[in-house]
């Protein structure tokens, strides 16, 4: 009901490079266009519906296309729709397509392919971690709860280069849910011919975006993104391949980029002092939140004084300044520093929050309040076992925190560092007592973060329940979407009651210094949602 406005997204629109970075093989046009990079851990799944993992949606963002593309700062940019109309109230959106974009397999990328990914993705049957994103799209959170029928969500298919979402309030961050690749088109076909497979290995899946996945097979620590010849905009791809390598020894990653062999490195702390001179040192930042999940489920983590004493016998500053380092900074929020501000009067969300004293470290009162926990909850002591990533900075955070923790009287903890591809698995199956966790925003607003600990979220892995806090999420993406301030205060309340009720313990804000060869040119890197777009990257 009521006017459209119209609104098209040009070509002719080009991404500006946020870093200018890196030595190359050789002279644009004369050689290979050859970026390689190091990682810090395995690639897990390029299954869209089924992934949580930045580091494969890192990859999708690079090898799959949405409506819109995100180019530096987030900004939207031409993606699979040519143009767009928005209906006046906001809640009606039409898509019209582009007609010359195929997949890998030669399959023209149609409406429907957003049809069926979007079902695909938020059908209960798939199991879908982030299908709790749909919210807000019509029926999505009736078919989440097996209420209403998959074909029922407010997605349509008007022929095969038109598409109509229709919403049941305004999302003001809808757009930029559109560039995010849960939000991707999926081949039916491929999904289909693969099974159980797809999304396992590089040859186990079909693309569309600006590069295609090569030389994984699901299991091996290196793979290849080849530029893609069916990519609509393929004549604006430069590069022919980036090469990423698993490095989890920042010593072996450091020796390779000495060697030439990498042109983009992630440093360690101490690495990073070494070469904080150094004129290819680059230091992004992240929109994200490390932190320690409880299994609420068992009793013992269900006793609020033992959360809050594990919390205060953490001393941040030390933690972020000589464990973790890497540009890392402190934050005793669980919505991320710099992420966004307030539409009243500017602020940082983080700083109208009020953090609890049990995110200030104070031994002696953390002694206190766990000998009372310990009580409460008829124990003596108590033993549990800290799971986490197997890579370097991890190890040395784990480290960390065994000691800090153990100083509380009869705490013992075990640590058990494992490949991520398995720590991502046993927190979504619930398996484990005390785990490090991260999250890193989707999109540029708070919610992205919130969201998690709401009590039906499946990424809440701590299980942790506060119905005061369900209801005030519900209302900032419902009743208050479409308006800034009450919305704003409604997310400002719900941060305040889950630290206060220590629904996780926040640690740090990641950050990363990186050595980047000067030649490297165009990567554009966003601290929100994938990190990467190397679209327009190029070597110099």
């Amino acid at each position: 009901m009521g006017s459209f406005k119209q609104i098209k997204l040009w070509l002719g629109l080009s991404a500006t490079a946020l870093l200018l970075v890196g030595c190359g093989q050789a002279k644009q046009g004369t050689k290979k266009q050859v970026i390689r990079t190091s990682i810090d851990s395995e690639l897990t799944s390029v299954d869209l519906s089924k992934t949580t993992a930045l580091n494969s949606f890192t990859v999708l963002n690079n090898v799959d296309e949405g409506l819109f593309r995100l180019g530096k700062n987030s900004k939207i940019e031409p993606g699979i729709a040519k143009s767009y109309t928005e209906s006046k109230d906001g809640k009606t959106y039409t898509f019209h397509l582009r007609k010359n974009d195929k997949w890998s397999n030669g399959d023209p990328v149609t409406a429907q392919d957003f049809v069926y990914s979007w079902r695909r993705t938020l059908n209960p049957k798939t199991s879908s971690q982030y299908g709790y994103l749909f919210s807000g799209i019509k029926n999505a959170d009736k078919i989440q709860n097996n209420k209403a029928p998959v074909s029922s969500l407010g997605i349509k298919a008007n022929g095969r280069y038109q598409l109509t979402v229709t919403l049941e309030s305004q999302l003001p961050f809808f757009k930029l849910l559109m560039g995010f690749p849960v939000f991707f088109p999926q081949d039916a076909k491929a999904v289909q011919k693969y099974g159980s497979r797809y999304g396992t290995a590089a040859n186990k899946q079909v693309y569309n975006g600006p590069f295609t996945l090569t030389k994984w097979t699901g299991s091996n620590l290196s793979w290849t993104l080849k530029k893609n010849p069916n990519y609509w905009d393929h004549q604006h791809v430069k590069l022919d391949d980036v090469k990423y390598n698993v490095v989890k020894d920042p010593s072996t990653g450091l020796n390779l980029y000495n060697q030439k062999k990498l042109d983009m490195d992630g440093l360690s702390n101490d690495q990073a002092k070494q070469y904080r001179h150094n004129q290819n040192l680059v230091t992004r930042k992240q929109s994200s939140s490390y932190y320690i999940a409880f299994n609420q489920k068992k009793k013992v983590f269900q006793n609020l004084k033992i959360r809050q004493a594990i919390s205060m016998a953490i001393n941040r500053p030390m933690m972020v300044n000589k464990v973790v380092g890497g540009g890392a900074i402190q934050n005793d929020n669980f919505v991320s520093k710099g992420l966004a501000v307030s539409p009243k009067n500017g602020k940082d969300f983080t700083a109208e929050t009020t953090a609890p004293a049990s995110m200030t470290y104070n031994l002696p009162a953390a002694k206190k309040l766990f000998k009372q926990g310990l009580k409460q909850a008829g124990m003596k002591s108590l033993k549990f076992t800290l799971m986490a990533g197997d890579d370097y900075d991890t190890k040395q955070l784990t480290e960390y925190l065994q000691s800090a923790l153990e100083k509380l009287p009869g705490l013992k903890v075990s640590l058990n560092n494992i490949p991520a591809r398995v720590v991502l698995s046993r927190q979504a199956d619930q398996q484990f007592q005390v785990t490090v966790a991260d999250w890193f925003a989707d999109y540029a607003d708070p919610v992205t973060f919130l969201n998690i600990l709401t009590s039906k979220n499946p990424s809440n892995i701590s299980k942790w329940k506060n119905t005061a806090y369900d209801h005030l999420i519900a209302k900032s993406n419902d009743q208050d979407a479409d308006k800034p301030t009450a919305r704003w205060q409604d997310m400002i309340q719900a941060q305040n009651l889950a630290l206060k009720d220590q629904a996780i313990v926040p640690l740090y804000q990641s950050g990363e210094k990186w050595l980047v060869r000067s030649k490297v040119k165009n990567v554009i890197y966003n601290t929100a949602g994938p990190n990467y777009n190397f679209k327009e990257a190029y070597v110099k």
